[in-house]
């Protein structure tokens, strides 16, 4: 189904724009909104006529804006039905390209791996293996089949919830091998091949695979302006829900991957009516709600104010990602349809696994430890940015595991292409997009020591310059550090 953009929706996405000339300006504005995904690949952009009348503008300089998009390969012309966004052929290829050669990479020697936001296993981890050890022989008279999961990690995560202000029984938490392997149960469970699903943009790249694999249909929302402070366009979303009405949405309220966005209380009450008016499940994302690296109070959990969403949570980004236990907190009348579709995976988890993880969640100390970690770890790779790369812009999240970072031109897909082989791999826009767009944005994590993070923006840099000089740009004054 195609979306159309309304004219008063596309004159607060443009905004200010240069009208020096004005068809130039407008061109740009919208091949950025195209390219970044807030305006969706497919969208029915309005006629020349109502945006005439909505900016103010000449219908001459329309026609020529749209003209201009359409021969850049942003648009298309469909004869009798319209001029719909699109992507060049060549963004398309490098998505393609990126998404598809991340998981492939192998590092040399040297290499510095920044593809996967993760790193070695937080302290305290080898410690809590061993006490599991010593736990695990008064299990082996089971069979050790626990679809839903081992009891006493059910009620240790129900409860989180429960101090977190939602109210959650044991009998709803799933345990599961990873976050992604809860996303694609509850796809299975709760969809069949060909259901819409509403998805954000950019995302998590693994979460597009597997709701794409699952059959789903997937629906870009995109965010608002990455730089900005609001994060969720909810007028944008609130349109798109009520022209596809999907049967899920799959969203990332807390430090948005890859942007860091935390979602307020106001906005998620606000996204849940919409939710409810569509009459669409939400599948919510909190693998990166622990990591809050501020003092501040944290949100209610989504599903407080959204009776009816899935919530996906995970041990990995906290302690070390070859913990893969994950978990699923539903609403009691979905368990049993989610626990059926888990066992067409698999059995259960590793119960040797979930022990570990039971220990590690009642470890205050080692989870405070992580989060200072991070907050160092975060503040040495913005410090390198500022340094290393002043042109580039960001913003400084108050959580979550990377910066979602804008080049100010030129094509990350390439840039990632020329640091693998100085030895830094990259993950680019394109791969956190259902299809093409955000190729002047990288994500860049930082989970690794910080000595790494500083010699991989020293790498970049030097590409970055050797790539100007070459293609005879002069070196930009330093923009503001976006905080």
């Amino acid at each position: 189904m195609n979306r159309s953009l309304a004219p008063d929706r596309l004159a607060a996405l443009v905004g200010g724009f240069d009208r020096s000339p004005a068809y130039r300006g407008l061109r740009q504005a919208l091949q950025e909104l195209i390219g970044d995904g807030r305006i969706p690949i497919g969208t029915r952009l309005p006629s020349e006529r109502a945006v005439t009348e909505t900016l103010g503008v000449s219908r001459n300089t329309v026609t020529r804006a749209y003209a201009d998009l359409i021969a850049a390969g942003f648009a298309v012309a469909r004869q009798g039905a319209g001029t719909y966004a699109a992507v060049p052929v060549d963004l398309r290829r490098a998505h393609d390209h990126a998404l598809h050669s991340l998981g492939a990479v192998q590092s040399s020697q040297g290499a510095i791996d920044l593809n996967c936001a993760a790193g070695a296993a937080t302290p305290g981890v080898a410690a809590a293996y061993q006490r599991a050890l010593d736990a695990l022989p008064s299990y082996l008279a089971s069979d050790g089949y626990l679809p839903s999961g081992l009891p006493g990690l059910q009620a240790i995560i129900a409860e989180s919830y429960v101090r977190r202000g939602l109210p959650t029984s044991a009998g709803q938490i799933v345990i599961t091998s990873g976050a992604l392997s809860g996303i694609a149960i509850v796809a299975r469970a709760l969809s069949r091949p060909g259901d819409r699903i509403m998805i954000e943009s950019p995302v998590y790249s693994n979460a597009i695979e597997a709701l794409r694999l699952g059959g789903g249909r997937l629906i870009n929302s995109p965010l608002s302006d990455p730089l900005g402070d609001e994060g969720w366009d909810l007028a944008g979303i609130e349109a798109t829900l009520r022209q596809t009405s999907p049967h899920l949405a799959y969203l990332i309220p807390d430090f948005q991957n890859p942007t860091g966005f935390l979602m307020s209380d106001a906005a998620r009450t606000r996204y849940a009516a919409a939710l409810r008016a569509a009459r669409t499940i939400a599948i919510v994302d909190e693998t990166l709600q622990p990591t809050c690296l501020s003092d501040g109070p944290m949100p209610a959990p989504f599903a407080a104010h959204a009776a009816d969403a899935i919530s996906i949570g995970s041990a990995s980004k906290m302690f070390w990602g070859g913990l893969r236990v994950g978990w699923i907190r539903a609403p009691r009348e979905l368990v049993s349809r989610i626990v059926a579709a888990r066992v067409q995976i698999d059995l259960g988890s590793s119960l040797f696994d979930q022990l570990v993880v039971a220990d590690l969640l009642g470890a205050a100390d080692i989870l405070a430890a992580r989060r200072e970690q991070l907050r160092q770890r975060r503040d040495a790779l913005a410090q390198a940015l500022a340094e290393k790369l002043p042109d580039w812009r960001f913003r400084l999240p108050d959580g979550g595991l990377t910066l979602w970072v804008q080049m100010p031109q030129g094509s990350a897909t390439r840039l990632a292409a020329d640091a693998e082989r100085a030895g830094v791999h990259l993950a680019p826009g394109p791969v956190f997009s259902v299809e093409g767009g955000s190729d002047h944005w990288l994500r860049l994590p930082y989970a690794k020591p910080e000595d790494a993070l500083r010699q991989a923006v020293a790498r970049i840099a030097d590409i970055w310059s050797a790539n100007r000089i070459a293609s005879g740009h002069r070196r930009e004054p330093a923009r503001r550090l976006i905080a």
